[in-house]
């Protein structure tokens, strides 16, 4: 009995360490403001633990700890799916989605007695998440910011738009015709975040623009 009670506190043990790593990578999210943060990554560690240290004890040498793994791994992959969000034209949470799914395999590794490797994961994942968040300009993409503008088209003025917010074309066009003229309602993508005196400058200059929307991220 007493043997029993000691090797299932072992157990326990796996699990705790499963719940510090969690709490690690979910830190990191945190600090970013992130879908998922500690509770999520933790609470999906201690979970591929717990279910690694069921298939493995719980069935006896019969189980077929591999068909368990595998369950977990997809089952994770549905909830890293709802943490996707497809907005503005914008694939967002899709790191938070991955780093939770990954956080699943340090749990499993944890449950499977494979110790080095679950703290080893667990510092991989936060180290290149750190340098990956680095101001180096390599690791950094250029800002976008989407302007919708409305405008009289009666020559080239398509083009003069184009360039003066830097855009090779159009992301989305409506054309209207209103009495004897032709109205462009436009959207475009721009790497200059443009202030509102640049904006009044461009209606000044341009008296064919009707009007300028700037699209900010919410």
């Amino acid at each position: 009995m007493w043997e029993e009670i000691l090797f299932e506190a072992r157990i326990l043990i796996d699990l705790l360490l499963s719940v510090i790593l969690g709490a690690f990578i979910g830190f990191e999210r945190k600090i970013r403001s992130k879908e998922a943060g500690i509770r999520t990554h933790t609470v999906v560690c201690v979970g591929a633990a717990l279910m690694m240290v069921v298939s493995k004890y719980a069935f006896g040498d019969g189980a077929d700890t591999a068909r368990v793994a595998a369950q977990i791994v997809t089952g994770v992959g549905f909830l890293g799916a709802g943490i996707i969000v497809y907005k503005k034209h914008e694939v967002r949470g899709l790191t938070t989605a991955a780093g939770v799914w990954a956080t699943a395999g340090v749990g499993m590794a944890c449950g499977g007695g494979l110790y080095v490797i679950a703290i080893g994961a667990t510092a991989i994942m936060i180290g290149v998440q750190l340098l990956l968040h680095t101001k180096f300009s390599i690791f950094r993409t250029k800002p976008v910011y989407s302007v919708k503008i409305e405008f009289y088209q009666t020559e080239d003025e398509n083009d003069r738009v184009k360039e003066l917010f830097g855009a090779d074309r159009f992301n989305h066009l409506v054309i209207t015709r209103t009495e004897d003229k032709v109205l462009y309602s436009a959207t475009l993508n721009t790497e200059e975040e443009l202030p509102s005196s640049r904006l009044n400058k461009i209606m000044y200059e341009n008296p064919f623009i009707c009007s300028i929307e700037r699209c900010d991220n919410d």
